[in-house]
């Protein structure tokens, strides 16, 4: 009986969401450090990817046109292989684990910019990790006029989610705020269009809350 209470608590499981520019991928290192600096292992990581073959997939995902349920098909391939490889592993260990983009962004974007049907995207979510969902999501939300700016201002070349129209961006975040509102003890909707350090704040208050 003394070994069972000694089992490993399972660790954490906190995910970044948001339109491309919201800027939730400036915060991660952040909350990643913060996690640390209180004496706990952080396996920080993403999607699409995370895996040797999940960033292989990664490759066709943003870069190859394709039929919209093939697209859905290859994001939970990849989630299914990382969840095997990294989370659920990392999990089980007592590591918290940190990742851009989990589910929620197949339902924004595949869903809400692509039109994927809902009950194709439950089924596949049940089947894949029916099991494990995130403790926490931090969805940072900003208006798609506000995002392309600042993707401009990166003078970098785009993938193809980030080439799409204003209009595909402002259904994304559309469905993103849907999620949320479905949700709302799991997803944090974060103004992103405020100062660095108020934002990076916000988050790590809200990270003490849930118990770091």
């Amino acid at each position: 009986m003394e070994q069972n209470n000694q089992t490993v608590q399972r660790g954490k499981f906190i995910t970044f969401e948001g339109i491309d520019g919201a800027g939730k991928s400036t915060h991660i290192a952040a909350v990643v450090e913060f996690i640390k600096s209180h004496g706990l292992a952080v396996v920080s990581t993403r999607e699409p990817g995370g895996t040797p073959l999940g960033e292989k997939l990664r490759e066709l995902l943003l870069h190859e046109e394709m039929h919209l349920e093939t697209e859905a098909l290859l994001m939970f391939a990849a989630r299914r292989e990382h969840l095997a490889r990294v989370i659920e592993p990392a999990l089980a260990r007592g590591d918290w684990v940190v990742c851009d983009r989990f589910s929620d962004a197949t339902y924004a974007y595949q869903g809400g910019g692509r039109g994927l049907d809902k009950i194709k995207f439950e089924t596949l979510e049940a089947w894949v990790h029916g099991h494990l969902h995130p403790d926490l999501t931090f969805l940072f939300d900003v208006p798609p006029a506000v995002a392309s700016q600042r993707i401009a201002a990166q003078g970098r070349d785009l993938d193809k989610f980030e080439q799409e129209r204003t209009d595909f961006h402002a259904r994304v975040r559309q469905a993103y705020l849907e999620r949320a509102a479905a949700a709302p003890q799991r997803i944090q909707v974060i103004n992103a269009d405020q100062p660095l350090e108020v934002i990076r704040q916000q988050v790590l208050d809200i990270i003490n809350q849930r118990g770091v």
